[in-house]
């Protein structure tokens, strides 16, 4: 399995610009689109994660709306696997099944497509979960709850950014293996 060394890890995580008080104060946003327009750290977080995943049996990457639909397609492209959206209800335009979540002050959703995971042709196909970055895990958590729910198996999820101090993991870790590129403490 692939290691990234501590300088390509603080390359990447200097890709990552840092907007203080957005999307409200207090909350320090971390934005991936300055790691995608770097070329070189879009290529050393692909290239790193190529490594890690081209000898493991993956049949379907899913990313999570709407970021995760970067990383997760990029991904699936250079594996020549499967990508499949995860997305917010009433998205995606055939039937779907979902999985509902808390959120501090409610409930919301993803959807998948109810025949996703079928074109692999396995009773099981495996699944890699992908996000740009796992906060509380609300979402990602049920990600892979649907991923299980509709007949696959989530092999992994991984996350380019874990905001450790939330310690979104660790529910995702009762169903999954964890993976994350940088953490930050």
């Amino acid at each position: 399995m692939s290691h990234l060394s501590e300088a390509d890890k603080t390359y990447l995580s200097n890709s990552i610009r840092e907007i203080e008080d957005f999307p409200k104060p207090g909350i320090k946003f971390k934005d991936i689109t300055t790691l995608l327009g770097d070329a070189k750290a879009f290529h050393l977080l692909m290239d790193h994660l190529v490594e890690r995943y081209e000898n493991r049996e993956i049949d379907y990457i899913a990313g999570i709306e709407s970021r995760g639909f970067i990383f997760g397609s990029a991904l699936a492209a250079r594996l020549r696997t499967r990508f499949v959206p995860i997305r917010k209800p009433g998205k995606l335009p055939y039937t779907t099944i979902s999985e509902k979540y808390s959120l501090k002050y409610g409930v919301d959703a993803v959807s998948i497509h109810i025949d996703a995971f079928t074109g692999a042709g396995k009773a099981k196909p495996k699944v890699l979960l992908i996000d740009d970055l796992i906060a509380t895990g609300g979402t990602a958590t049920a990600a892979v709850n649907l991923i299980n729910k509709a007949g696959a198996e989530c092999i992994e999820a991984c996350f380019v950014i874990n905001l450790t101090f939330l310690q979104g993991d660790l529910d995702i870790k009762k169903t999954t293996s964890v993976y994350s590129v940088l953490e930050v403490f």
